[in-house]
């Protein structure tokens, strides 16, 4: 991939990101889910923005998953836990920029299915 494109794809990217944070914010009784996907990991946090805390915060590479469909799956349904261990059912997703789809969506469904509210 050419050099130019790439940027133009990250780009795009830190653009829809800005302007959905612009409209969605966290707080302790209901925090913000962000992702943040690589080609080999998966990072999930809830946060509340209004104290800049992280409340809880997981990451594939822990868990001993990768990056595809079934990691993210396995990644949602290990991230619910840890949210119903904090008493947190309801959260705001924030898929930092991504398309909601792929990797991105099965996270998020992995969520719902676990009675995770968004």
């Amino acid at each position: 991939m050419n050099a130019k494109v790439l940027k133009n794809k990250v780009a795009n990217r830190i653009k829809r990101k800005k302007r959905i944070r612009a409209k969605i914010s966290g707080c302790a009784s209901l925090p913000r889910v962000s992702v943040f996907k690589s080609n080999r990991y998966l990072s999930v946090q809830a946060i509340d923005d209004s104290s800049a805390t992280t409340l809880c915060a997981l990451n594939s590479k822990i868990t001993g998953h990768g990056a595809n469909k079934e990691g993210a799956a396995a990644l949602g349904l290990a991230f619910a836990a840890k949210l119903k261990e904090a008493k947190l059912t309801e959260v705001v997703f924030d898929r930092n920029g991504y398309q909601y789809h792929g990797v991105i969506a099965a996270f998020g469904d992995a969520l719902r299915a676990n009675e995770i509210k968004f």
